[in-house]
């Protein structure tokens, strides 16, 4: 349990230093500029790095897609299900897609090693990599849609660099590219800084957050989604199906992890409540200790 506790820790004292410095600094730290330089410039690097530090094979690539088929699978009748409880689009959209971008990579990773050991990590690591297009792909478009027309939706989504840059990553690593060690040293620089500036920009948006002004609908029926519908859903649809229950616990685990920082990326990149969504991100991390305790406990 070293793992999660360490990487625990390492989470909430940058995101404390945010919070304290939004907390001195008030308007002149600029959140949207924090988002700004965290998508286009911060995450190509992160994403980059992740391909550059595993070998895709073919022998593990249905594991990753398995969990997009997954996902998938659940998105439309939720999708649908929002248009019937949320008439506001930028609620609509947040309660749709919130839960399905899930922290797989700060949390799933070492949560993996924890609970299944060294050999889940594999796994763990090409289910991340997939969950780069679940967030920049489908998240961007579906949180720009709480704000923008289809067709400027569709637009917004392409403008991430993220995603050509990791469909070029990808390919590289299938080819058996390999980078020189300066450049991995370079890569690794930037996503350490991508994913320090992404804590920090979460402390930021946490300062900002008013409790009475909290949508307690909103916020019940995400939480909800998050930790008991999909969950339950997941683990009907993969029940049946002819696949390791090693692979299919590893599945379950990614898609009970908090709603990831990258949410707030996208919703303040397209005015979506941020502060809501900031809120979210606190309480289904807090929650997911209990969660994820229970989950252990049926596990082993």
């Amino acid at each position: 349990m070293f793992h999660i506790f360490g990487s625990i820790i390492f989470v909430y004292i940058f995101i404390f230093i945010g919070f304290i410095a939004k907390s001195v600094f008030k308007s002149k730290i600029d959140s949207k500029t924090l988002t700004l330089v965290s998508v286009y410039f911060m995450q190509p690097f992160v994403s980059i790095w992740g391909f550059s530090t595993a070998k895709l094979s073919i022998e593990h690539l249905y594991v990753p897609l398995l969990y997009l088929a997954v996902i998938f699978a659940l998105f439309v009748p939720i999708a649908l299900f929002s248009k019937g409880i949320f008439s506001d689009r930028k609620e609509r959209a947040i309660f749709t897609i919130a839960g399905f971008v899930g922290n797989t990579g700060n949390i799933g990773i070492p949560l993996g090693i924890a609970l299944f050991g060294e050999q889940s990590v594999i796994y763990t690591t090409l289910i991340n990599i997939a969950n780069v297009f679940v967030v920049y792909g489908l998240g961007a478009y579906i949180y720009s849609r709480g704000s923008f027309s289809i067709k400027q939706s569709l637009l917004n989504m392409l403008k991430i660099p993220i995603l050509p840059a990791s469909l070029i990553a990808a390919s590289l690593n299938l080819l058996g590219v390999n980078y020189a060690n300066e450049i991995k040293e370079m890569l690794k620089m930037g996503a350490y800084h991508g994913i320090v500036l992404q804590l920090f920009l979460l402390g930021t948006f946490l300062q900002t957050i008013k409790i009475k002004e909290i949508n307690y609908k909103l916020f019940t029926s995400v939480l909800i989604l998050k930790f008991l519908a999909i969950p339950a859903l997941t683990y009907a649809i993969l029940m049946p199906l002819p696949v390791d229950d090693f692979v299919k616990s590893i599945l379950l685990m990614q898609m009970l992890t908090p709603l990831a920082v990258a949410n707030i990326n996208l919703a303040s990149l397209y005015n979506c409540k941020a502060e809501v969504v900031t809120a979210l991100i606190l309480f289904s991390t807090m929650l997911f200790i209990v969660v994820i305790a229970i989950f252990s406990y049926l596990s082993l």
